[in-house]
């Protein structure tokens, strides 16, 4: 009930920064708000060595894993954002496909996140300073196998005021598994996945017309919407951004939800493309379908089941 009524609350906000809307727009809302919440993001990343990648996100980030599938295994990056690790031998994408994503964790101790991953030897591929075309201050730092991880704080600036207007509202998550008293302030508010395309307005379509996603941020060449009740996809022209677009890529974009089969009826009235249809359990208590977003990112829909393997992920959901 609690989470219920903190995500009404955000897209009750969302509404008022955001003001009116069409009569189409209304109906999505309704669908989202009333029928078919999406109650968190997560997105699925790819590894050769899974065990590294696990040692690297629960010791150097100190994020706390919630499940674990053997092949998988789910850590909580934010309060409304889950990590998925994936064996690519048994994974819907391969390691060797381009990483055509950058995973963006939004803190406010910008700059304590990159003294402490300069400590733990982290590769470094900006370094930490202010933005030049938009209010953010932030760095890129590089996971065990080439992800690309975007720690910013989006500055106090009209810009940004919607943003963090939602942001406001969701209390900040601090990794349990940080070591060092100096660290233990350290938070992170959100994540924002950003993703590459040909085409922003295309993209801008999609996501306002299947989610009703509203847009936060403008800042030109990218854009910031809501996709979760504070996690948020970012679009990305490709020719400005940090990846080029790619047809193949090794990321999966997955939205939690308890009305999987509302969902499911939703992208086929959309007419979306379904690569995997909806199904119950198999080596993961959960049911799930996967279709295509108009880049070609795979877009997974998942419900976790009652069950002792999904227990801690299901009490993670439930405290947001």
């Amino acid at each position: 009930m609690r989470a219920m009524q903190v995500l009404m609350s955000v897209m009750m906000l969302l509404l008022i920064v955001m003001g009116g809307c069409g009569q189409d727009q209304m109906k999505t809302e309704a669908f989202l708000t009333e029928v078919s919440p999406v109650q968190a993001n997560m997105v699925f990343l790819y590894y050769r060595d899974l065990a590294g990648a696990t040692e690297f996100y629960e010791k150097t980030l100190g994020l706390e894993k919630v499940a674990d599938y053997g092949f998988a295994k789910i850590l909580q990056a934010s309060p409304t954002m889950f990590l998925g690790l994936v064996d690519e031998k048994e994974g819907m994408h391969r390691a060797d496909e381009p990483k055509t994503v950058t995973l963006a964790f939004v803190t406010e101790q910008v700059d304590m996140w990159y003294e402490h991953l300069q400590s733990r030897g982290v590769t470094i591929r900006n370094p930490l300073g202010d933005a030049t075309r938009h209010p953010t201050r932030g760095f890129v730092a590089v996971d065990p196998e080439g992800y690309f991880l975007e720690f910013e704080t989006f500055l106090d600036h009209p810009q940004n005021v919607k943003l963090r207007s939602v942001l406001e509202n969701v209390p900040a998550y601090h990794p349990p598994n940080l070591v060092g008293d100096e660290f233990k302030t350290m938070a992170i508010q959100a994540q924002v996945i950003w993703l590459y395309y040909n085409d922003i307005p295309a993209a801008q379509g999609f996501y306002e017309d299947v989610f009703g996603s509203r847009l936060l941020v403008d800042q030109g060449f990218a854009k910031v919407y809501s996709s979760g009740p504070a996690s948020f996809i970012g679009l990305v022209d490709q020719a400005q951004g940090l990846h080029k677009y790619s047809k193949e890529k090794s990321v999966t974009v997955c939205f939690l939800s308890d009305q999987i089969d509302s969902w499911y009826a939703r992208v086929q009235e959309k007419g979306l493309k379904i690569r995997s249809p909806l199904a119950g359990e198999g080596r993961v208590p959960v049911r799930t379908f996967v279709t295509y977003d108009i880049g070609e990112y795979f877009l997974e829909f998942d419900h976790f089941l009652s069950h002792e393997e999904n227990e801690k992920l299901l009490k993670a959901l439930m405290r947001r």
